[in-house]
């Protein structure tokens, strides 16, 4: 079925946690609008968590509505608290601005810059601010108990929460308003973990309306879900911290590991939110063979962020040996025989794509990769 307005076809996917005024919003959609998602630049980089919000920027993009990124680089020189036990690390305005650059250089790869408009909330958050003016005619809309009584702040409390924090609720509802005022913005986009600050801005918008006695314009929220697997826990975390789009901090191999490596219950949900395949197709993929389904996931969304790629398995030179465990040992994925024996009697050994379970098992004199339980690869080079 083809969707004529965004709002159907990002429900249909999930992609949907929260929004504000719903039938409101569903009928503005009907027609074009302006829209914005904002990115803190606290790395020069930006990780998976980013790129599902990028794709669903671009999805709106490719309904015909208008997109701004909104690159924090005065936000980010406070650091959003939400739901974090501690007080993030302080940057300068170096930092950020060295950041800020990175981030542009990747937009391209996945949005249409060409629709696109980046803009700096440093521009009108930066030292040209007087504060007695930013806390008159910002500040006094804010009340402290109803921040606090979100959810997205209970976790600092006990940790000694800064009024510099605080602030940054103040600083992102502006951004909203400012977006409004200057650019027609009406909708801001964001992960569910920003529901809180998304909301103040909608929220700041109507107050500041209602002092001024001017007609509230209209001005939303939509809040997509956060990449979480089926324990609930945070995706995109690796041994080596997070999982980057730069394959200068996450290879391509580490990137398709990661992937192949998840959960089978991740496997659908991961295949409705990275790719455009009819939910109904990928139930059946997953139902009929999670194996192949999860491979092909793991390949098409690293491809997606590093094109055609070579798995670049680590391998290994070793001299022609007929038994697999003698091969185990020279490689190094057991350090005795005994272990190798374990591998295989286990289960945990499988040679190309067949599980080996006899421990007499002899190989060809051939290149071939083994896979040592769920996340060692290795290729094995014959010398002859």
């Amino acid at each position: 079925m083809i969707m004529k307005n965004v709002f159907d076809a990002l429900k249909e996917r999930g992609f949907v946690a929260n929004c504000t005024h719903e039938d409101e919003l569903r009928k503005a959609l009907e027609k074009p609008v302006t829209f914005y998602l904002g990115i803190d630049p606290t790395a020069d980089n930006l990780h998976i968590g980013h790129w599902f919000g990028l794709r669903i920027f671009k999805i709106f993009q490719d309904f015909g509505h208008n997109g701004i990124i909104l690159i924090g680089n005065a936000t980010a020189t406070v650091g959003d608290p939400s739901f974090k036990n501690d007080m993030r690390k302080m940057l300068s305005s170096t930092e950020t601005n060295h950041n800020a650059k990175g981030i542009a250089e990747t937009l391209a790869r996945f949005i249409d810059l060409k629709k696109t408009k980046i803009v700096y909330n440093a521009d009108w958050l930066g030292k040209g601010v007087a504060l007695v003016d930013f806390m008159q005619n910002i500040g006094a809309h804010f009340n402290i108990s109803e921040m606090l009584a979100h959810e997205c702040y209970k976790n600092r409390l006990g940790n000694g929460l800064t009024f510099l924090e605080l602030g940054y609720m103040l600083m992102q509802a502006y951004d909203f308003v400012h977006l409004n005022e200057s650019m027609g913005c009406i909708l801001q986009i964001g992960g569910s973990d920003q529901w809180a600050n998304i909301l103040a801005g909608v929220e700041l918008g109507r107050k500041i309306a209602f002092v001024n006695d001017k007609p509230r314009g209209a001005m939303f929220a939509l809040c997509y879900p956060l990449l979480t697997n089926s324990d609930g826990q945070k995706m995109g975390k690796t041994e080596k911290g997070a999982l980057w789009l730069d394959a200068k901090k996450t290879s391509a191999y580490d990137f398709f590991q990661y992937f192949i490596n998840v959960d089978d219950k991740d496997v659908e949900k991961l295949l409705t939110f990275f790719t455009d395949i009819s939910r109904e197709e990928i139930h059946k993929m997953c139902k009929g063979d999670i194996i192949a389904a999860k491979r092909f996931m793991a390949t098409n969304i690293t491809e997606q962020i590093h094109g055609k790629f070579e798995l670049e398995t680590p391998s290994v030179t070793i001299k022609s040996s007929p038994l697999l465990v003698d091969i185990l040992v020279a490689s190094n994925l057991a350090q005795s025989k005994r272990e190798a024996r374990e591998l295989i009697q286990n289960g945990a050994i499988i040679l190309d794509d067949e599980k080996i379970t006899d421990i007499n098992f002899t190989t060809v004199t051939k290149d071939f990769t083994i896979k040592k339980g769920k996340k060692t690869f290795l290729k094995i080079c014959v010398k002859s």
